[in-house]
């Protein structure tokens, strides 16, 4: 599996949505299942998937699918 569909598959698991609409241009709040609760949950799917610890402040700056990838890319994750 690729950092790509772990991402996606992280987004599903987290946000408890099909993977269909996991895609680029996918918000917080665009979708009523990416309210606070679903970020904590996606999160936590995220953390799992590539086992890292997100700082703070990335948490907070995590706000779309392209977002997510430009945040790991600290973490030494390329997607």
């Amino acid at each position: 599996m690729t950092n790509l569909e772990k991402y996606i598959e992280a987004f599903a698991e987290g946000l408890e949505i099909d993977k269909s609409v996991v895609k680029e241009g996918l918000e917080y709040q665009s979708i009523p299942e990416w309210d606070s609760v679903g970020h904590m949950g996606l999160v936590a799917a995220i953390e799992d998937a590539f086992d890292i610890m997100m700082d703070t402040d990335d948490i907070i700056d995590l706000s779309s699918f392209e977002k997510g990838i430009e945040i790991l890319k600290k973490y030494e994750v390329e997607i």
